[in-house]
């Protein structure tokens, strides 16, 4: 993959949030030569800024709504290859403002994919979508990537439209220009320097740095929780081979072994007794049924077209997971520098595993 990446002009809508902060290093570490389109990063805490990221990287600031800016620093940019992160993530947040969500979420895919459709240098592009875009029937096995998308709220339906916005373009569009297209539907994703609202890592994070207990929401709700860099390195794996042979664009699901799919109220569990292990602070956490949106008690993925299609498999589990997201914030609080934490965490995921 190094070698592939090397050289390689790279366009990544997103890339000021977490998991876009994360991917960005990664290709850094390749020598690959990257533009990034997004909003400002939230403050205060916010791991782009942390990470030096944008020392080595062209980093342009614009709202993935704005057709006409895109458009001109996608032109300038003229890349090969096309990431696209930049959403509206949050379920809740959905709730409160559904016409933003929709708005990013649908016609932000259309105008980026507007780009590739005028572009001529463009040969790989990957939507990242969710796992939620799947119609959520409550059953207890993984979805396939054949089955009925849907979604009840807001967030997981304007995923679901960017799917069918996405096929659409491939179909009256980029099949004729021979540019490969696919879509990546992940799980849950943790880590280091993830410091998002209403997801249940960070909020542990908070308490923690806060000594305060840890609020639980939804303890029985079933997710594919897995590290950060366990999509991203499938993203990346897509966009290689599908760039090389167009036969393997397509749409993935991305997530961790059915072990690894487990009740909230476990991760925290886990969280706790790896916080205490690393930092030798304990910490307790309280459940509180809070009234709010509907949100899906059970959600798993199958995984098996990925694992043997691209050859990707799963190399941390979710213990390793939390763990690795626990030092991370434990590095952090003893001021080590961050750009050298995230760097040997990739390392040390790339030499527990088959990715080269």
């Amino acid at each position: 993959m190094n070698e592939f990446y090397k050289g390689k002009k790279v366009f990544i809508t997103g890339h000021t949030g977490f998991k876009g902060t994360w991917l960005s290093r990664i290709l850094l570490n390749y020598g690959a030569e990257i533009t990034g389109y997004a909003l400002e990063p939230p403050m205060p805490l916010n791991l782009f800024d942390m990470s030096g990221n944008s020392k080595h990287m062209k980093s342009i600031i614009g709202d993935i709504r704005d057709k006409e800016l895109l458009d001109k620093e996608f032109k300038k940019a003229n890349p090969e290859i096309v990431i696209h992160l930049a959403a509206q993530p949050i379920v809740r947040e959905s709730y409160k403002n559904p016409c933003a969500t929709y708005e990013i979420n649908v016609m932000g895919i259309v105008n980026l994919l507007e780009c590739v459709r005028q572009s001529e240098s463009v040969g790989s592009v990957l939507n990242v979508t969710t796992d939620k875009v799947y119609e959520n029937c409550e059953w207890p096995w993984g979805y396939r990537e054949n089955d009925l998308l849907g979604g009840s709220d807001p967030y997981s339906n304007s995923k679901a439209c960017s799917e069918f916005v996405t096929s659409s373009y491939i179909k009256s569009f980029l099949n004729l220009k021979d540019i490969a297209v696919s879509t990546a539907r992940a799980g849950n994703v943790i880590g280091g320097g993830d410091f998002a609202v209403d997801r249940i890592i960070p909020d542990c994070v908070r308490a923690a740095l806060a000594s305060k207990s840890i609020i639980i929401r939804n303890p029985l709700s079933v997710r594919p929780y897995q590290h950060v860099l366990e999509p991203l390195y499938a993203y990346l794996l897509i966009l290689k081979e599908q760039y090389k042979d167009k036969k393997f664009a397509g749409y993935y699901n991305v997530g961790p072994d059915d072990k690894d799919c487990i009740l909230t109220g476990e991760l925290v569990q886990i969280f706790c007794k790896k916080w205490e292990e690393i930092t030798k602070n304990k910490l307790i956490y309280k459940i509180e049924n809070q009234d709010g949106p509907h949100e899906a008690n059970y959600l798993k993925l199958d995984c098996s077209k990925i694992k043997t299609t691209l050859g990707w498999k799963p190399n941390w589990n979710v213990e390793m997971a939390v763990e690795k997201t626990v030092q991370w914030t434990d590095d952090y609080m003893n001021k080590r520098n961050i750009s050298m934490i995230m760097d040997e965490q990739i390392n040390e995921f790339l030499n527990g595993g088959s990715y080269v």
